[in-house]
C-alpha cells in the first residue's frame, strides 16, 4: 500500500503540471487579457468586450507585447511607453515560456502573487472568500448524506411499496428544478416576497454581527445560512439517495445476508452490522470527492442570488477581469487539493473494506 501511495503522490507532479500548461496556453489565445482591460477603461469604453463587439477598426487581442500600442484595444490616443509600462507591471514584457516558467516556480514554492486590480496577496483573498464557500460545501454535503442514506436504505428495505413509488417521484422532481429557480423560489416564500419574511434576504452575517454574543452569532449564522444550503444542496439528493438503494438491494440479495437472517439475527442487526459496510463501501468512501466538488465548484448562481461573496464569484469575476493571478493560483491550489483528496478516498476504500488493496494492482 506505501508503494502505491508513492506512486499516486508522484503522479500528481505530471498531473498538475500537464493542468497548468493546458490553461496557460488556452489564455494565450483568449482576447481580452488584462493590458486590454485597463486600456478600455482609461479608454472609456468601459469592458473589453464590449469595445470588441463594437466592431470598427480594433483588432483582436493577442499576446501582449511593447512594441506598440495599437495592438491593444481601446489603446488609442495613449503613448507606447505607457503600455510598456503596463506590460512590465504585469510581467507580460517577458516571453509565454519564461512567464510559464517563473509562475511555476512561484507555485512551487507557494508564492502565488498579488491580484492585478484588487491590490490584495491571492492567498489572502481566497482566505477572504473561503468562510461563504466553506459553509455552503460543508452544510450541503453533510445534509445530503445525512438525508440520503437513510432515506436510501428506507427504500431498499421496502423496495416496490407505495413509500418507495412517491418518494422516487419527489427525488426526480427536486432533481429535475434547476437549482437557480429553486432558490429563487426560497427568496420569494421565505424571505420577504409575496409571502413569509423568515429569513434574511441576503449575506451571510446580520449588520450587528459584533454586537451579538456568542450564541446569537451561531443562530445568526445558521439564520442566514439556511436558504443557500437548503438551495445548493436539493439537487445532490437524487444521485446519493438511488446510490444508497441500489447499493443495499445489492447486497440484500446476497447469501450471506440470508445466511444471517436464517440464524436469527433480528433485522437491524443484519442491515447495520452486515449490509451497511458492504453497501456503504462507494458512497462513504466518496465523501472527500463529494466534498471537494461542492467547495471548489462554489454554485456562482447561488451566492448571486443570496448576495454571498464566495470562490464561485471570486472565479467568476478573476475570469471576466482576465486576474491571471488569482485564475492561475486558485487553479493551482484546488487542483493540488483536488488531486490529493483522490488519494484520501482510496484510503478511505481501504479503511471500510480491508479486503481492498491497491497495492497488489499490476
Amino acid at each position: 500500500m506505501g508503494a502505491y501511495i508513492l506512486r499516486r503522490l508522484l503522479l500528481i507532479v505530471p498531473t498538475l503540471f500537464g493542468i497548468m500548461v493546458i490553461n496557460f496556453v488556452l489564455t494565450q489565445f483568449v482576447p481580452g487579457g488584462p493590458i486590454e482591460q485597463v486600456l478600455a477603461r482609461l479608454d472609456g469604453q468601459g469592458d473589453v468586450f464590449q469595445t470588441v463587439a463594437g466592431g470598427g477598426d480594433a483588432g483582436t487581442a493577442s499576446a501582449p507585447s511593447a512594441q506598440t500600442s495599437e495592438r491593444y484595444v481601446g489603446s488609442r490616443g495613449l503613448p507606447p511607453e505607457f503600455i510598456a509600462q503596463l506590460e512590465k507591471q504585469f510581467g507580460f514584457d517577458k516571453p509565454p515560456l519564461e512567464r510559464f516558467l517563473d509562475m511555476m516556480w512561484n507555485y512551487v514554492r507557494f508564492d502565488f502573487g498579488e491580484s492585478y486590480f484588487r491590490s490584495i496577496s491571492v492567498v489572502d483573498l481566497v482566505k477572504e472568500k473561503m468562510p461563504v464557500s466553506i459553509s455552503l460545501g460543508l452544510w450541503s454535503t453533510l445534509i445530503a448524506y445525512l438525508v440520503s442514506i437513510p432515506l436510501g436504505i428506507r427504500k431498499a428495505v421496502r423496495d416496490g411499496s407505495s413509500f418507495d413509488t412517491w418518494t422516487s417521484g419527489a427525488i426526480i422532481v427536486a432533481y429535475a428544478i434547476p437549482g437557480f429557480l429553486f432558490a429563487i423560489l426560497l427568496l420569494v416564500l421565505f424571505a420577504g416576497g409575496s409571502y413569509w419574511q423568515w429569513f434574511p434576504l441576503r449575506g451571510l452575517t446580520s449588520d450587528n454581527w459584533d454586537s451579538l454574543s456568542p450564541l446569537g452569532k451561531v443562530a445568526d449564522y445558521f439564520w442566514h445560512i439556511t436558504l443557500p444550503v437548503v438551495a445548493s444542496t436539493i439537487s445532490a439528493f437524487a444521485t446519493l439517495t438511488l446510490l444508497t438503494k441500489n447499493s443495499f438491494l445489492e447486497e440484500i440479495r446476497k447469501q450471506y445476508v440470508m445466511t444471517a437472517r436464517a440464524k436469527g439475527l433480528a433485522e437491524g442487526r443484519v442491515l447495520y452490522g452486515h449490509v451497511f459496510r458492504n453497501a456503504m463501501l462507494i458512497v462513504i468512501a466518496s465523501f472527500p470527492s463529494v466534498f471537494v466538488s461542492v467547495f471548489f465548484g462554489g454554485s456562482l448562481i447561488i451566492e448571486t442570488i443570496f448576495s454571498l461573496d464566495g470562490l464561485g464569484r471570486l472565479g467568476f469575476e478573476a475570469a471576466v477581469a482576465r486576474d491571471y493571478p488569482v485564475i492561475f493560483g486558485t487553479l493551482f491550489v484546488f487542483g493540488l487539493l483536488g488531486l490529493l483528496m483522490g488519494i484520501l478516498s482510496d484510503l478511505m476504500y481501504v479503511w471500510i473494506d480491508p479486503r481492498i488493496d491497491f497495492g497488489t494492482r499490476g
